[in-house]
């Protein structure tokens, strides 16, 4: 049940009662222009379902409430409250020092004892200084003794722990499908092995990309087959090789059109490898916003395709019980059927001794994708946080925008951007200006609509995929639904 209390402009006096923290199905309140007073309740942060709370223009005083919704709580839902302190308001609270002692100058002691509080204050003050200067030679000697162990060990490493050994930069100096001794290299569509130029394997002139997660690669099989290979930088913290080739292979097992194949893996303690379908033209990212006037503008209905494509991919993503919880146009790539396949799933369980603040900060590290409860640790993380994902794909799909563009002023965020456009009726301003109206009305706006949608603030807003998909092939245009068919025909 969803909880609402707007009294904003009642006269209200009096102080906010702790007791309001027991509606703990309350979402959204506003008591703004009213004159209450006192400090804001410290068990609010206890509303784990709070996403409003509208205080502005009262006479509250005091620190904010940390923790829970008030760690991302607007400045202008408290303005007004010019006694208000905290990181929000941008006003630091007063410290509480301890009150000075004060000696009593008439004391017996006070005049002919003052040499001696001296003599002992030195001696206190010579005793601290020995003290500190201990400490910093015992933690110097320790960062020394930890120093030679760590240069120590390092040497006496047996050559199979260090499977990939490199000079001038990253020159990879054998194949480890040819050497037993540099590691487990399996494909799970029979044998394979890298190509004599394998040297370059790890080589920066071969990076194609770069994540919160690893470096990607281009090499070549030995058969002449590309592939993608990505190399996990969080080594340290991936399961044990049982547990990681466990994981890995049932990835593996998942097939879609729409969503890259993982064809393999290398495993050593040190350094694991995905090997991953390599597809030429390269992200969704890349053909949106790289700067190149000679690349083929993206008609109306390849972007449909592709959003529609996602949808799909998501959707069995979603089916087979996984988050992506890092989708973005980077991680969306584009065949050369203009077919859109997501890759980086999965990586999460590959990584289960990862901390949740540095997960996330990993896991959504491009700007403007990330769902909003992922900035709240009571919320829980489910589908719907890539369904937000998905929502802002759509916008930028659409509009060839940017999730956030940084202006010489202003920062625009595109999620409202698109709304207030939408509003005014004002379609063309959100439809990428590279098409010059070469687009359908009657399908921009329910799909400019549903990308917004999904991009609720609010999770339980957001559809699930399977609606999804079924809105999107509603909207899409029977006509021009024939006339995708018969060039998919042409192409076969």
């Amino acid at each position: 049940m969803e909880w609402y209390r707007n009294l904003s402009h009642n006269k209200l006096i009096g102080s906010i009662p702790s007791s309001i923290a027991n509606l703990t199905n309350l979402q959204d309140v506003d008591f703004s222009w009213n004159e209450l007073s006192g400090s804001l309740p410290k068990e609010l942060t206890n509303l784990s379902n709070l996403f409003s709370f509208n205080v502005s223009h009262n006479h509250l005083q005091g620190e904010l409430p940390v923790g829970g919704f008030f760690n991302t709580i607007s400045p202008s839902s408290v303005s007004g409250n010019p006694l208000l302190c905290g990181s929000v308001v941008n006003h630091s609270c007063p410290s509480v020092h301890p009150k000075p002692i004060v000696l009593n100058p008439n004391s017996s002691y006070s005049s002919s004892g003052s040499s001696f509080q001296n003599h002992h204050h030195k001696i206190m003050l010579s005793i601290s200084v020995l003290i500190a200067i201990g400490a910093a030679i015992f933690i110097v000697i320790g960062v020394v003794v930890v120093t030679v162990l760590n240069i120590h060990v390092r040497s006496s490493m047996p050559l199979s722990a260090t499977p990939f050994i490199f000079s001038g930069g990253e020159d990879y100096s054998g194949s480890p499908g040819n050497d037993p001794n540099h590691g487990k290299l399996v494909m799970f569509n029979g044998d394979a092995e890298f190509a004599d130029g394998a040297h370059n394997l790890l080589n920066k002139d071969s990076e194609i990309g770069r994540g919160g997660f690893g470096v990607v690669y281009c090499t070549v099989l030995r058969d002449g087959h590309c592939v993608a290979i990505k190399k996990l930088t969080l080594s340290t913290l991936t399961k044990s090789q049982e547990d990681f080739e466990r994981e890995v292979k049932m990835l593996g097992k998942i097939k879609h059109k729409n969503i890259v194949a993982l064809e393999g893996y290398y495993w050593t303690q040190s350094l694991q490898l995905l090997i991953y379908e390599y597809l030429a033209r390269g992200s969704l990212q890349k053909l949106l916003h790289d700067d190149d006037s000679s690349k083929k503008i993206l008609s109306w209905r390849k972007r449909f395709k592709i959003i529609l494509g996602i949808a799909r991919g998501l959707a069995y993503l979603h089916q087979m019980e996984l988050i992506h919880y890092n989708l973005k146009s980077t991680n969306v790539f584009i065949d050369c059927s203009d077919e859109a396949k997501i890759g980086d799933f999965g990586l999460v369980r590959l990584l289960p001794m990862l901390d949740p603040c540095v997960l996330s900060s990993k896991i959504q590290s491009a700007l403007g994708y990330m769902a909003p409860e992922f900035a709240c640790r009571t919320v829980k993380i489910t589908e719907k946080c890539d369904i937000y994902s998905f929502g802002i794909l759509i916008l930028e799909v659409v509009t060839g925008k940017r999730p956030v563009e940084y202006m010489e002023d202003d920062v625009v965020v595109l999620c409202d951007k698109v709304r207030s456009a939408l509003d005014d009726g004002k379609v063309e301003q959100c439809v990428d200006e590279n098409l010059k109206g070469n687009f359908a009305t009657e399908e921009a706006v329910p799909v400019i609509k549903l990308g917004l949608v999904c991009a609720s603030q609010v999770p339980s807003k957001r559809p699930d995929m399977a609606e999804v998909i079924n809105i999107l092939e509603l909207i899409q245009c029977p006509s021009e639904e024939q006339e995708q068919e018969q060039e998919e025909e042409e192409i076969q």
